[in-house]
């Protein structure tokens, strides 16, 4: 992967911006890469691969041509690999914000890190939206999150030797609790596991870990919602959670892991003057250009009669919509489809050979 940029004072200016990183987000800096278009990527997640390393970066998908499998997490490491030769400059763990028009046709964008752009095309390929946590709801929670209340973990070192109350009944929240619970140098002083009922959507080889150290006074696994929490001396040092029995138990922590699963918002995008249908950008399939000239759309988050939510038809969409990408950044150059197999000037941008046959 190419270094991240480091935030200019002045905009960015450049022939595209890409508002996504999931597969079909980086297939499109390959597509335009080919035409010679350099991009910048911006992504909210904090890595590329979106869904795909998000959701499901260990699960085989069948279905990319030529490849009989691979991992969610092997598929994005391959783009990477396709798409380094063109040096897109990625811009991670931001929102775009801000799209408007400028007086001479070219947009201006902004993030929600401040980065600014001045942009001939935007490309987005943000799949279902931005993916956020779902909060747990609480009266006065909120106000720690960030500190003793977390919705994922970056820094696992963080909460060694804690005491911590673990929310949630999915693989998530099974897997961190058995990491944490686990001898090693992220150990916790204590795991209480809180999920609202007995039943469990997580791997059964997990679930069945879990109450094997619940068994053995290793960890506690408490069936009920948190409905309040204490506090002292303005930490959060208690929750309250009722059970199903009228109880409601009074569990003291340092930190609060939640787990809800993600869910996807479309966010800023609703606001920038696109055609919606239903949370997705309404586009032609000539060039997927939405209703707004110079702005397209690929991938999940685009809809047209027939579509299907597939990878392999987003890359399909990334190709189509770079050739009509290339009419608006070289209004004075003919482009003409080339093919990888042939065309020396695009072994000259993929940076390899042309190769020679024996007739």
């Amino acid at each position: 992967m190419q270094a991240e940029h480091h935030e200019a004072a002045g905009p960015v200016e450049t022939d595209a911006v890409i508002v996504g990183a999931g597969p079909v987000g980086l297939f499109q800096v390959f597509e335009l890469g080919l035409l010679e278009i350099k991009a910048h990527i911006i992504d909210s997640l904090a890595y590329p691969g979106g869904q795909c390393i998000e959701l499901y970066p260990d699960k085989p998908i069948y279905d990319i041509p030529a490849v009989p499998v691979c991992t969610g997490k092997e598929l994005t490491d391959n783009l990477l690999k396709q798409i380094e030769p063109f040096g897109a400059t990625f811009h991670l763990g931001q929102e775009v914000t801000e799209v408007a028009r400028r007086d001479d046709g070219r947009f201006d964008v902004a993030t929600s890190k401040g980065t600014r752009f001045i942009a001939k095309t935007i490309f987005i390929a943000g799949g279902v939206g931005s993916f956020q946590p779902r909060l747990l709801k609480v009266e006065g929670l909120e106000k720690y999150d960030g500190t003793q209340l977390h919705y994922r973990v970056r820094n696992p070192a963080q909460f060694a030797g804690k005491n911590l109350v673990i929310v949630g009944g999915g693989d998530s929240a099974l897997d961190w609790t058995l990491n944490f619970v686990q001898e090693g140098p992220h150990k916790a002083e204590s795991v209480i596991l809180v999920h609202r009922r007995d039943g469990f959507k997580a791997a059964p080889a997990s679930v069945a870990r879990m109450r094997d150290l619940c068994e053995a006074l290793e960890m506690q696994l408490v069936v009920g919602q948190i409905t309040g929490i204490d506090e002292r001396d303005g930490k959060l040092s208690a929750v309250k959670v009722s059970g199903g029995d009228g109880v409601t138990r009074v569990m003291p922590l340092d930190m609060l892991l939640v787990f809800f699963g993600l869910s996807p918002k479309l966010g800023p995008i609703a606001h920038w003057g696109l055609s919606i249908e239903r949370k997705q950008l309404t586009v032609d399939t000539e060039r997927f250009s939405t209703n707004i000239e110079g702005i397209f759309a690929v991938g999940d988050i685009n809809t047209y009669p027939g579509k299907k939510k597939l990878i392999l038809s987003g890359f399909h969409e990334a190709a189509l919509a770079a050739f009509g990408a290339a009419s608006i950044i070289f209004p004075d150059k003919r482009i003409h489809l080339q093919y990888t197999t042939t065309s020396p000037k695009l072994h000259k941008v993929l940076g390899v050979e042309t190769p020679t046959f024996d007739d």
